[in-house]
């Protein structure tokens, strides 16, 4: 269904149905938001009410059902085909489908009608980094209004696989597996199940489907041996993937078939430190707004996300931390396949309100039901800097709130850790995130590194210490040991003096010229590098994205200075950097 849609703005917010649209005053390119230049509309003025509508073809046979699926529509969407209203949904940042058969059932050619609301000045509402200024200043980006990501039409049976959950159990070498079935009763609903690495079969077992639901763990043969169980683990450095066949039948009889794919892959923390696959695994990561400069939130193309991750990685770097924004499954799947670690962040509001609360809690729960699956995922993060939560250290509701979510994170997924806040006044939290923007490496090391350079001295720090100008947790709630990580530094800024908008940028710090930007960033991860204590971070920031030039990469993802060299301080095998290789594919 992406493509060419007719459009418009209603300034007003008068019309209530499709018919009392008076005319299409545009076209728009879906699934580009339309302050986007990809989306041919291009205007990033304050617009609550757009209108999308198109033509399209569908014919089913007896049995069969139509479904319309939306991968997200900022914020709310109200939708009719034919005239028919099909359905609502509240959420910027989440799929949703509607069954939209009995409105396509008398005719082949059918029309669907979007109305896209979104209050550009309503703070309550999960919004990430979106301006609610006209103009985006500081470290908040332009709006996005209505359909963002991909929007497709699904025949499905009647009786069909509606969800499907894995969860690896490395312990037991296991994969826990649960399968959703919608639809009609049948008669002897079996599901097939089987799973293979390459050529080799795992699992190929057939189960009974009992109250439209199957629940099993999987057991594959423990290989034993570690070499040989590392051909089967899923890792950055060796992302192996498991696929998977599910055959869903009647009475004998083939009715839906699904394709999938898993992973082995293991999460603990132990000794203050996070092991992957039972063993120490050092994160390091960068900060990834994931804009575009002429598609802002979506992807320009598939190709763009595969190369964000080549360059993520060619960095020197082995995770990222998406950073309010919940991306593009797409990214995920690559993320998957190329082998790159994610921890994944709930956009944030920014007012504490009973409406605030539940939106960021509804929202959230669709967000674990979609993206569980990943492998590549290996943190969930709530909240932010206490964003939305402003008074977490007078405000008992505010401390209230980010419990309850990390503990609600933890219930609908235990096998993942969870950041109940990140950065500052922590209460609720599996790993202590610190956010520092000191940009003097001396002082960083001093602050955190101690004599022995065990975790000693942090709990000191953890208790009198303020980073940031911030609590790093808050009274009652002491450092129990867990893994800490510095997971927001950096932020230096440095623009190319030839781009027009040189006078405007803005960053934590700022460089003045590529060699000062690349022995800085040596200086800090040399630091960081040598602080014993941590057990990863996360530099601010992958790219420039528009007023904030903080990023390593230009905004069109040219490295500011050499990629190879980059890499080393990344991972800590660099000496100070002498003469600087400037790229110049950019002019």
């Amino acid at each position: 269904m992406n493509g060419s849609w007719r459009f418009t703005f209603d300034e007003g917010g008068t019309a209530r149905r499709p018919e009392q649209i008076a005319a299409w005053d545009a076209t728009i390119e879906v699934p580009y938001a339309p302050e986007s230049e990809r989306s041919g509309i291009g205007d990033r003025g304050f617009h609550s009410h757009a209108w999308y509508q198109r033509d399209f073809e569908a014919t089913l046979e007896p049995g069969e059902r139509l479904l319309l699926h939306f991968g997200a529509v900022d914020y709310e969407a109200e939708v009719w085909v034919n005239n028919f209203f099909v359905g609502h949904h509240e959420g910027g940042h989440t799929p949703f489908a509607f069954d939209v058969t009995d409105a396509v059932a008398n005719s082949s050619s059918h029309v669907i009608t979007v109305h896209a609301q979104d209050d550009p000045h309503d703070l309550a509402k999960p919004r990430g980094k979106q301006d609610w200024q006209l103009e985006p200043h500081s470290i908040w980006y332009p709006r996005t209004t209505g359909i963002w990501q991909t929007v497709w039409a699904e025949v499905i049976p009647a009786t069909h696989v509606e969800h499907v959950r894995w969860t690896p159990h490395l312990d037991r070498w296991e994969i826990g597996f649960e399968a959703v079935i919608a639809g009609r009763d049948s008669l002897n609903l079996q599901l097939h199940v089987r799973l293979t690495l390459g050529e080799r079969v795992l699992i190929d077992d057939s189960y009974e489907v009992i109250e439209n639901a199957v629940l099993r763990r999987l057991s594959a043969s423990d290989p034993g041996i570690d070499d040989y169980r590392n051909e089967l683990l899923w890792s950055p450095e060796k992302p192996t993937l498991i696929d998977a066949e599910l055959t869903l039948t009647s009475e004998g009889n083939i009715i839906d078939n699904v394709r999938s794919y898993t992973a082995m892959r293991g999460l603990e923390l132990e000794r203050g430190r996070l092991l992957l696959n039972h063993r120490p695994y050092y994160l390091r990561m960068v900060l990834d707004q994931g804009y575009w400069p002429e598609s802002l939130m979506t992807p320009p193309s598939q190709e763009a996300i595969i190369r964000d991750i080549q360059l993520v990685k060619a960095a020197g770097f082995n995770g990222v931390r998406k950073h309010q924004k919940i991306e593009d499954p797409r990214f995920l799947y690559w993320a998957d396949r190329l082998g790159l670690l994610v921890w994944e962040e709930m956009p944030s509001p920014y007012r504490f309100t009973h409406q605030s609360i539940e939106r960021v809690t509804r929202e959230w729960m669709e967000v674990i039901d979609r993206d569980s699956n990943h492998p590549c995922i290996i943190v969930w993060v709530p909240f932010n800097e206490s964003w939305g939560v402003p008074n977490l250290r007078s405000n008992e509701a505010h401390r209230n709130a980010v419990q309850a979510l990390f503990h609600l994170t933890r219930t609908l997924d235990p096998s993942r850790p969870v950041i109940g806040n990140d950065g500052w006044e922590s209460s609720a939290t599996d790993i202590v995130g610190i956010h520092d923007y000191d940009d003097d490496p001396r002082r960083i090391e001093a602050r955190y590194r101690s004599d022995d350079n065990t975790s000693s001295s942090i709990p000191d720090l953890l208790v009198n210490g303020f980073p940031g100008g911030r609590v790093l947790t808050l009274e009652g709630h002491p450092h129990m040991g867990q893994p800490i990580m510095l997971t927001e530094f950096g932020g230096i800024a440095h623009r190319d003096r030839r781009d027009e908008a040189d006078a405007d940028i803005w960053g934590y710090s700022v460089s003045l010229t590529v060699e000062d930007l690349q022995h800085q960033y040596f200086g800090l991860l040399n630091a960081i590098n040598n602080v014993g204590v941590f057990s990863g971070f996360c530099y601010t920031q992958f790219t420039d994205t528009f007023q904030e030039a903080n990023g390593l990469f230009f905004f069109d993802r040219t490295p500011k200075f050499d990629l190879a060299a980059m890499a080393a301080a990344t991972r800590g095998t660099a000496a100070p950097p002498g003469e600087v290789a400037v790229p110049d594919a950019r002019h």
